[in-house]
C-alpha cells in the first residue's frame, strides 16, 4: 500500500531548531525540585517524597513509551496487517526480555537497600556487577530471540500476511536488545540511588531523535526508501544505542552517587550466586506473565486479524495505563527499599499505604477519561471501523478496573523491595495461569462470548489479584525480609563505626 504525507508539514516540524529547547524548558519549569536524593525517601513528608520521586519517572516513562506511540501512529498508516504484526511481536519480545529482567531487578533491589544503608563500596560493586550480568544476558537472549522468532510466530498461528511484517521487526529488535538492556539497567541504578531526573533528560533527547527519523524510515523520504515496520525497529535501535552509550559514560564518570569501574566489572561468583537466588523468582515471574501474554495473544488470534489489530490498538492505550502504574510502583518500591535498608520499617509501611492509595485514585481517574474518549484514542492508531470497535470494547470493558490493577502493582512492588521476590513470583503465576487464561478461554470460546470474553478477563483478574495482595500486605510477613542476615550485621557494624568516629 502506498502512503503519502505532506513533506512541507514534515519539514516544518523537523526543521524547527527550537523544538528541543521548548520541551526541555517546559520540563524544567514543571519540575522545580532540589536534588535531595536519599533524603527524599528517608525523611520528611511521604506524599511530597513520592511526588518528587515519581514525577520524573512518570515523565521519563511517558517519553520512553512515545517510541511505541510514534511507531504505532505511522505503522497504522500502512495497513491493519502491519498493526497486527506489532501486536503479534510484542508478547514475544516481552517473553524473551523477561527471562533476564528478574536478574536486573535483583541488582536494583540490592542497590536501593545499599543506598539506604549508605554502603558506598557495596553500592558501586553491585552496580558494576549487575551491568556485567545484564550485558551477557542481553547478548544471550538476543540470540535466542533472533533465531526462534519465526517458529514462535508460526506456533501462534499468526497469518502469513502478518508474519511478513512481524519477522523482520522481531529480528532487528533482538539485534539491538543489548542497548535496550544497558539503558534499562542505567535507569534502574539511577532510580535505586534516588537520581531520577537524569534518565528522563536522556530519554527526552532520544525521543526527539526517534520522532524525526521514525516516519522517514517507515514511509521513506527523498532518497531513503520506505522500510515499513522494519524502519520502526531500526529507528528505535538507533535511539537506544545513543541512550545506552550516554548511560555507560555517566556510570563510569561516577558523578551521580554511584560509580562503575573496570575492576568491578569482572564477574564474581559470590555476587552472581546472590543475584541468581534473589533474581530467579522475579525472572520466573516475569517469564510466566509474558508466556501467559503469548498464550493470551494466541486466543485473540483465534478470532482473526481484526481482533488482533484491535488488541494492538488497545495495547497502545494500555501503555498509557502502565506508565503511571509502573511509575508509582517504582517510586514506592524505591522508597520502601531504601527505608528497609536503613532499618526504618515503620516508615516503609506508611509509604506502602500512601503510595497504594495515590495509585488507586490516579488510575481510576485515568480509567474514567479513557472510558469517555475511547473511540477517539483508538482512531489515533487504526482507521478500520471494525478494528476501532474491537479496540473500544477492550478499553471500555477494562477501564474501571485500572485503579484496582494499580493496587496489585503497588503492593507487589513493596514485596519486591523487601526482597520477597518469591511471593511476587507466586502472585504472577496465579494471576496469569490460575485466573486470567482459564477465564479468557472459558468466556470467549466455551461460553461463546467471543473476543469480549478475553477483554472481560482483564477486569476479573485485576479484582481477584488486588484482593489477594491486600490480604498478604495486611498479614505483615513481608516486613521480615531484608537483604541477608549476614549483611544486616555488616550494616550494624558500619553504623557503630560511624557513630564511634563522630
Amino acid at each position: 500500500m502506498q502512503v503519502y504525507f505532506n513533506k512541507n508539514k514534515i519539514n516544518k516540524i523537523f526543521c524547527n531548531t527550537n523544538f528541543s529547547t521548548i520541551i526541555k524548558t517546559f520540563v524544567n519549569n514543571f519540575i522545580k525540585m532540589k536534588n535531595k536524593n536519599l533524603n527524599i525517601s528517608l525523611e520528611g513528608n511521604i506524599l511530597k517524597g513520592l511526588f518528587f520521586l515519581s514525577l520524573p519517572i512518570l515523565i521519563g516513562n511517558f517519553l520512553q513509551a512515545s517510541y511505541n506511540f510514534v511507531d504505532a501512529y505511522w505503522i497504522g498508516k500502512i495497513s491493519k496487517e502491519a498493526v497486527a504484526s506489532i501486536s503479534a511481536s510484542f508478547p514475544i519480545i516481552f517473553f524473551i526480555v523477561s527471562l533476564g529482567t528478574g536478574f536486573s531487578m535483583a541488582g536494583t533491589i540490592l542497590i536501593a537497600q545499599y543506598a539506604g544503608a549508605k554502603n558506598k563500596e557495596k553500592l558501586d560493586k553491585t552496580a558494576s556487577q549487575t551491568l556485567t550480568i545484564d550485558v551477557f544476558l542481553a547478548v544471550f537472549l538476543g540470540m535466542i530471540g533472533y533465531f526462534s522468532s519465526e517458529s514462535i510466530l508460526k506456533l501462534l498461528k499468526v497469518n502469513d500476511n502478518v508474519i511478513i511484517h512481524a519477522l523482520p521487526y522481531l529480528k532487528i529488535t533482538f539485534i539491538g536488545l543489548v542497548f535496550s538492556f544497558i539503558f534499562s539497567m542505567f535507569q534502574s541504578i539511577m532510580r535505586g540511588v534516588g537520581e531520577v531526573k537524569l534518565p528522563m533528560y536522556i530519554i527526552l533527547a532520544t525521543v526527539i531523535l526517534n520522532f524525526i527519523i521514525d516516519p522517514i524510515l517507515i514511509l521513506g523520504f527523498g532518497p531513503i526508501p520506505a522500510m515499513g515496520v522494519s524502519g520502526a525497529a531500526i529507528a528505535t535501535i538507533i535511539a537506544q544505542f545513543i541512550s545506552a552509550g550516554v548511560g555507560v559514560y555517566i556510570l563510569f564518570k561516577g558523578n551521580h552517587s554511584v560509580k562503575v569501574d573496570f575492576k568491578n566489572l569482572i564477574p564474581k561468583f559470590s555476587f552472581i550466586k546472590k543475584v541468581f537466588f534473589l533474581g530467579l523468582p522475579s525472572s520466573i515471574e516475569m517469564s510466566i506473565r509474558s508466556l501467559g501474554m503469548v498464550l493470551l495473544t494466541g486466543i485473540v488470534t483465534y478470532f482473526g486479524t481484526v481482533a488482533l489489530a484491535g488488541f494492538g490498538a488497545g495495547g497502545n492505550i494500555f501503555q498509557f495505563i502502565f506508565i503511571p502504574t509502573m511509575g508509582f510502583s517504582i517510586a514506592i518500591s524505591t522508597m520502601v527499599g531504601q527505608n528497609i535498608g536503613a532499618g526504618n520499617i515503620k516508615r516503609a509501611s506508611q509509604i506502602a499505604k500512601t503510595g497504594t492509595l495515590i495509585t488507586f485514585v490516579a488510575l481510576e481517574i485515568i480509567g474514567l477519561f479513557i472510558f469517555i474518549f475511547a473511540p477517539f484514542l483508538i482512531e489515533l492508531f487504526v482507521n478500520d471501523r471494525e478494528t476501532i470497535k474491537t479496540g473500544v470494547d477492550l478499553m471500555r470493558i477494562s477501564a474501571f478496573s485500572f485503579g484496582i490493577m494499580g493496587i496489585q502493582f503497588a503492593l507487589t512492588g513493596v514485596f519486591r523491595a523487601a526482597g520477597n521476590t518469591s511471593l511476587a513470583m507466586i502472585l504472577g503465576i496465579v494471576s496469569m495461569f490460575v485466573v486470567q487464561l482459564p477465564i479468557a478461554f472459558i468466556l470467549s470460546i466455551h461460553l461463546n462470548w467471543g473476543i469480549n470474553g478475553v477483554w472481560w478477563s482483564f477486569t476479573i483478574v485485576n479484582i481477584i489479584m488486588a484482593i489477594i495482595c491486600v490480604l498478604i500486605y495486611l498479614k505483615g510477613n513481608w516486613k521480615n525480609k531484608k537483604i541477608t542476615a549476614e549483611e544486616k550485621k555488616e550494616i550494624e557494624i558500619d553504623k557503630s563505626v560511624s557513630t564511634f568516629k563522630k
